[in-house]
This record gives C-alpha cells, sequence and structure tokens, in this order.
C-alpha cells in the first residue's frame, strides 16, 4: 500500500486505500480459514474410517495447527485494523472521519 501523496486528501486515503487493503486481507485469510476448514473436514472423516493410520493423523494434527494459525492471524489482522483506524483518526480528525467498520 502506497503512503499518500499530497494530492490525496484524508477521505480518498481512508476509501480508497486503507479500508481496500483491510477488506482484501480478511478476505484472504478467511478463504484460507474456509480451505483449512475442509481440510481438517475431510482428514477427519478419514481418520474415522480408519483410526490406526499414523501417517493421516500425523497429517491431521499438521491440518489443524495451520488452521489455528490462520485463526490466529484473523485476530492479529483485526488489532492491526484497529491500531491503523486509531492513528488515522488521530492524524486525520480534523478532516475526515472514516465509516465504522
Amino acid at each position: 500500500m502506497a503512503a499518500p501523496d499530497e494530492t490525496l486528501n484524508c477521505e480518498d486515503f481512508s476509501m480508497f486505500q486503507l479500508m481496500k487493503a483491510h477488506l482484501s486481507r480478511d478476505k484472504a485469510i478467511k478463504t484460507c480459514i474456509a480451505q483449512k476448514s475442509e481440510v481438517v473436514a475431510r482428514l477427519r472423516e478419514e481418520r474415522e474410517k480408519d483410526s490406526e493410520d499414523l501417517k493421516l493423523i500425523k497429517q491431521l494434527r499438521k491440518e489443524q495447527t495451520n488452521l489455528k494459525l490462520m485463526q490466529s492471524e484473523l485476530n492479529v489482522e483485526e488489532v492491526v485494523n484497529d491500531r491503523s483506524l486509531k492513528i488515522f483518526t488521530e492524524r486525520c480528525r480534523i478532516h475526515y472521519q472514516p465509516p465504522k467498520v
């Protein structure tokens, strides 16, 4: 995301860069979570059929760990969004108030 130049006002920066970037990252993380959830669900079904397959159990644990990491990344993204909006509000509060997301 590029820094705003002097011709870009606070409203433009908020609406067209900051909010767009937040929504894009949020959508990407949620897509990854959905994909990992499907993989974990499929592996759980396979484990129910063959609970003795150690390779399958190891793969399931690995995918569950990846799913947890993606979910924690969503929490991190929420903190980043909150902090960036707070800084934006502090810098541009005189000129523009962004809408609540």
